[in-house]
């Protein structure tokens, strides 16, 4: 059975699929392995990395997509890409079926099996597939970095002869996996910390961190999996209104908030930016999918009031080694979950199997993604 990982086209996606790690472990399971020529190099892992861990490296991509039983990608591919999949084969990657209708609707089509990694089922035995979280690890983290590189204060409590500087105040709304890691980078870094989530049932690991759970007089909003679940307007309005006065307080706000396959609740009002004081800096780890903050601009940082607000796009791909070395992981781990004796076994009553392939034998397959797809733009 042939594995194959191309280059990555998409515009700033510094990310791959493969790793020289995770080479070794698929070729130790009787895959055979190529990776096209500069995969790895905006990860800074070069082609005799990849030979040295067992892989073969092709020249061009057109024929490992053409070759490949299975294609391993960071982000889906282009329809011109999946025109050189051969039918029956698999991709596993990231989808979007939400907003890459017209690249599903064409795997189905040319008869791949697709797995969409946004859809593996939160579950234990599927933890280690997650790739949704390993991400958003690597974003909670960034995101702290980013802020504290332009917010022009100390972040800890400083003690000098000069005098005493007080610690940065930062506020974190969302506590998923990108929330708690940006929780815990800001207290390593010696800031005070609070944070808000519309589920009360993670005040306790907010707390653990050390940070304070901000409690507002609103019902809970958890939904499927862990996630939040789609807020009502009235629901919105009334937790803008409550949230204002901490978001005034505060030195740095990172917004982590997401709904899968829906646009990002909108947090941050244009008003509460303006009753920050100048010098405050948000960073906006949702601005791809429409964004908390009512400002934000995706991929620009924008500046009212002397508020900076930073809209990075794919922050994870801005730490394209280590990001790369866990979501190879979790990609590897999938892969392995469907093969059998060196060959792909798809065993659609498994709950991880049918839970996340997308596309199989020249149709949509998943419901969820129907209705995403549904939705999407023709």
């Amino acid at each position: 059975m042939k594995v194959g990982t191309p280059k990555e086209r998409a515009p700033d996606e510094r990310r791959v699929a493969l790793v020289p790690d995770t080479v070794t472990r698929l070729a130790g399971a009787a895959l055979e392995v190529s990776v096209e020529s500069g995969a790895g190099a905006a990860a800074y892992i070069s082609d005799d990395a990849y030979k040295q861990a067992g892989a073969t490296i092709v020249q061009s991509a057109l024929a490992l997509l053409g070759e490949a039983d299975a294609v391993l990608k960071v982000e889906a591919p282009s329809v011109a890409e999946v025109g050189h999949i051969k039918s029956g084969a698999v991709l596993i990657s990231f989808l979007q079926p939400a907003t890459q209708g017209d690249i599903v609707r064409a795997l189905a089509k040319r008869g791949v099996t697709a797995f969409s990694l946004e859809l593996v089922p939160r579950i234990s035995r599927a933890q280690s597939m997650d790739a949704l979280s390993s991400q958003a690890s690597v974003a909670g983290y960034k995101a702290v970095l980013m802020a504290a590189g332009r917010v022009g204060k100390f972040f800890p409590m400083m003690m000098t002869a000069a005098g005493t500087i007080p610690p940065a105040r930062v506020l974190v709304m969302g506590a998923g996996v990108a929330g708690l890691q940006a929780i815990a980078t800001a207290r390593r870094l010696g800031a005070v910390v609070s944070a808000y989530d519309v589920r009360p049932a993670v005040k306790e690991e907010v707390q653990s961190l050390g940070a304070t759970f901000i409690e507002l007089a609103l019902e809970t909003q958890e939904g499927e999996g862990g996630y939040a679940r789609e807020q009502s307007d009235e629901f919105l309005r009334k937790q803008r209104e409550l949230i204002g006065e901490h978001v005034a307080k505060s030195d740095v706000v990172i917004t982590t908030a997401a709904v899968p396959g829906r646009r990002a609740p909108l947090l941050v009002t244009g008003e509460m930016v303006k009753g920050m004081r100048p010098g405050s800096v948000i960073v906006d780890l949702a601005a791809e999918t429409g964004g908390n903050v009512e400002l934000t601009q995706v991929g620009k940082d924008v500046e009212v009031g002397g508020v900076t607000i930073i809209g990075t796009r794919n922050v994870p791909s801005t730490m394209p080694l280590h990001a790369s070395q866990l979501y190879a992981r979790n990609v590897a781990n999938l892969l392995l979950h469907l093969v059998k004796d060196g060959a792909i076994a798809l065993d659609f009553e498994d709950e991880i199997t049918k839970g996340c392939c997308v596309t199989h034998g020249g149709e949509i397959v998943n419901e969820r993604a129907k209705q995403l797809v549904a939705s999407a733009p023709l």
